[in-house]
């Protein structure tokens, strides 16, 4: 239930209104902004809301049950602070949006209409569409194990339980050359073996990507010189002198786990499990009968 200020419900009750919608949206990394369709600024709770900044509110669908209720927000790439690389570049995505009805004359005068997050952008030359879910999309997300024969741990969370600071796992360079849009050669990483970093994380600490984080694909090693590239190229180009910490990477499978990590007492996977090819198999005279496996 909606709980609406004496003075608001005034307002409702006089027949004439002054409302204007505001949008408060706080980002992953703490960047909280604010958005109104009016044709001026409005501050409240600490937040100014940018005016004419290009949002415009679908209508507001809510269920009785608990099926995910959407709303969207469209607009054009009017405001400097939703640029197309950031919605590129995932900066926007799941962040956490509060929907305000205000009157704009006294903005004091406020009910807030919807909490949720932000789901699905669609994207145009100059325009956008930000889907909102409201917050029971969070129950439709997967919760429990997978019955499988690879690790389902993250590599370093608390089921896991290898450190990622010691300095076997860790590494820092820098750019020393691009060779494609997602491939480059750096320095500081010519102590690890070929293939260490595949398949772990990369932070990018200066240059025009800080902040963000990739997933490596490949890692290679010449003559001291790393090879590494990324799964995805990243939204803004990687130069030479960009500097980066990167972690060791794992394929999730319990060799790996024991021979590169020595962690088998705490590997999350099932590696005896029947594979698909156990339907096709066919009775046997020889071998496969001492209660081992298979």
């Amino acid at each position: 239930m909606k709980q609406i200020s004496p003075t608001l419900q005034a307002h409702l009750d006089s027949g004439t209104t002054t409302f204007a919608w505001c949008w408060r949206i706080t980002r992953a990394d703490g960047l909280a902004f604010g958005f109104t369709d009016h044709d001026r600024a409005l501050a409240f709770d600490g937040t100014e809301f940018e005016p004419e900044s290009g949002l415009t509110a679908s209508e507001i669908r809510s269920g009785a049950d608990l099926s995910v209720d959407a709303q969207d927000a469209a607009g054009a790439l009017r405001s400097d602070r939703i640029t197309e690389a950031d919605i590129l570049d995932g900066r926007w995505d799941n962040a956490e949006v509060e929907l305000w009805r205000v009157n704009w004359v006294s903005p004091v005068q406020r009910v807030l209409m919807r909490r949720g997050a932000i789901g699905q952008i669609r994207r145009g030359r100059h325009a956008f569409v930000a889907e909102i879910r409201s917050m029971s999309h969070t129950l439709g997300q997967t919760v429990g194990r997978s019955f499988q024969a690879s690790c389902d741990a993250a590599l370093g969370d608390d089921r896991c339980g290898v450190d990622l600071e010691d300095p076997a796992f860790r590494g820092a360079g820098t750019v020393i050359d691009r060779l494609r849009d997602r491939a480059f050669t750096a320095s500081g990483l010519g102590s690890f073996a070929p293939g260490w970093f595949r398949f772990g994380t990369l932070d990018w600490t200066s240059g025009p990507n800080a902040g963000r984080r990739a997933e490596v694909l490949a890692h290679g090693r010449s003559d001291g010189i790393a090879l590494l590239t990324l799964l995805e190229a990243p939204i803004r180009p990687i130069g030479a002198g960009n500097s980066f910490t990167i972690q060791a990477g794992c394929d999730k499978r319990i060799a790996t786990c024991g021979a590169k990590f020595g962690n088998v007492v705490n590997f999350r996977g099932f590696p005896h499990i029947p594979g698909q090819d156990t339907i096709l198999r066919y009775a046997s005279s020889d071998g496969g009968h001492d209660g081992g496996v298979l």
